[in-house]
């Protein structure tokens, strides 16, 4: 039997409550919702194929026991690089057994690729994440409230050279981020004749992405707090970098810098 990649995400979370006078917060359930979004790369493309979303409820189980898939996951390859401007893509959306949730993981299958230059290349994933990585989450999941989990992948970091081979790494570097304890920025850079990097930075947080086609660009998951925002153009532009200072992020809100015109 093959062992597909196993990647283990530690989700320390705390609860995004959502009201809805139809549910019965008695039945017993909660609800989760995985998404995945993506983190800026230099690469034409990096497709991962997703086959499962588990949960397990004991934090220190050490083999396969336990483990449970998510119902109505959406599998399928997704292309990292598309999953800017603002995009995400959910993965799971359902309801499962109130009460303590050890862990979560996200299982690949074999399909991971790098398009570098036009070229597709495979990306091999090291064995000692085959065998999965298991980190705990200890979350406890509350009757008739909904946790809101975004996978950030951070490209640049997730995609590694293989030694002298020549060949790709896939070794996931993943920001997990829930909207309770952290708002969101969004805006647009203009001129949108080339794709600009949006960095949000500050001593412990870094959050980055793409502008879309558009322009338009949204940080999610950014912790309440203070920063500095710096748009950089693609070197081919010609134009300048453009910073910020002072851009202060609140739980729970949107802030809309509408648009930012670079030089």
């Amino acid at each position: 039997m093959r062992i597909l990649p196993v990647l283990v995400l530690a989700l320390g979370m705390t609860t995004i409550v959502s009201c809805n006078s139809d549910d019965d917060s008695n039945d017993g359930s909660a609800r989760i919702k995985v998404s995945m979004t993506d983190a800026p790369g230099d690469y034409d493309a990096v497709y991962v194929d997703v086959t499962d979303v588990m949960i397990n409820a004991d934090a220190t189980v050490d083999g396969d026991a336990g483990w449970k898939s998510l119902s109505g996951v959406k599998t399928g390859v997704y292309d990292l690089l598309e999953l800017t401007g603002g995009v995400s893509q959910l993965l799971a959306d359902t309801d499962v057994p109130a009460g303590y949730l050890g862990q979560i993981r996200l299982v690949l299958g074999d399909n991971n690729n790098v398009v570098i230059d036009g070229e597709t290349q495979p990306l091999s994933t090291p064995s000692a994440q085959q065998s999965g990585l298991k980190i705990k989450v200890n979350q406890d999941l509350a009757a008739g409230e909904t946790y809101n989990f975004l996978l950030d992948f951070d490209v640049d970091k997730s995609v590694v050279k293989a030694g002298s081979s020549g060949g790709f790494m896939l070794k996931p570097v993943i920001r997990v981020s829930n909207g309770v304890e952290s708002g969101s920025i969004k805006g647009s850079v203009h001129p949108t004749t080339f794709q600009s990097v949006v960095q949000v930075q500050n001593a412990t947080t870094t959050v980055s992405a793409y502008t879309d086609v558009a322009g338009n660009f949204e940080l999610k998951g950014v912790p309440a707090g203070i920063y500095q925002l710096k748009v950089t153009p693609s070197i081919a532009s010609g134009l300048t970098v453009k910073t910020m200072n002072d851009v202060e992020v609140k739980t729970g809100e949107t802030l809309d810098l509408e648009t930012i015109f670079l030089e």
